[in-house]
């Protein structure tokens, strides 16, 4: 029982001093995560969403435990599945196809950490995701041409960390950005904004 007591108590102290942050400490990070996405329209969603994933790396400023400000730079898939495709972008009928939207999105994040070992954090803040490409996947036509370079939102996320060693920590991350700008250029119907959630898993050092 002795040895137990021991272990735990060990256990609870490395966590303590595992995610113990002071002013002016900065965490780097690399994390891989699954998209869902897909597009509103004038309030209304579209049902089918466009599978992919995000990858990228960050950086954690801390000005207290409970506060840091946090940038990523991810390569991220968006997009959706089954949408109308305008004859004359193709050459032919109005048919539905899947849009395929890859971008470099960079979220600036305020960051909260709570809970008795600030393992939990919530974050929130804008974002901005530039343009990769575009394609629809019938016909495998560029459809950039098409499209704003920017998109613009809003980026939130609630995560838990957990120590790996004294300086590291690895991370289960749930995810969400709203776009408050239309992805298409020159629109003439209704606005069309991206939405996309995201379960991530990676670790800070």
């Amino acid at each position: 029982m002795y040895k137990i007591f021991t272990a735990v108590a060990a256990v609870l102290c490395l966590s303590t001093a595992a995610f113990s942050q002071t002013k002016g400490t900065t965490k780097f990070g690399l994390q891989v995560g699954y998209n869902a996405s897909t597009v509103t329209a004038s309030g209304l969603t579209n049902s089918d969403y466009r599978s992919g994933f995000n990858a990228g790396v960050s950086a954690d400023h801390f000005f207290s435990d409970s506060w840091s400000l946090k940038v990523k730079a991810l390569y991220d898939q968006k997009g959706w599945d089954n949408g109308y495709i305008a004859g004359g972008m193709v050459g032919g009928a109005t048919m539905i196809t899947n849009y395929k939207l890859d971008y470099v999105s960079i979220p600036v994040l305020a960051n909260w950490h709570f809970g008795r070992t600030k393992n939990w954090y919530l974050n929130f803040g804008p974002y901005v995701g530039i343009l990769l490409n575009a394609k629809e996947t019938r016909s495998d036509m560029d459809l950039k041409e098409y499209f704003n370079t920017a998109d613009v939102g809003l980026d939130v996320g609630i995560g838990v960390q957990f120590p790996v060693s004294n300086a590291s920590r690895f991370f289960i991350e749930l995810n969400g950005q709203g776009g408050v700008t239309d992805l298409i250029k020159d629109n003439q119907g209704s606005t069309l904004r991206s939405t996309v959630s995201s379960i991530n898993i990676g670790i800070n050092f």
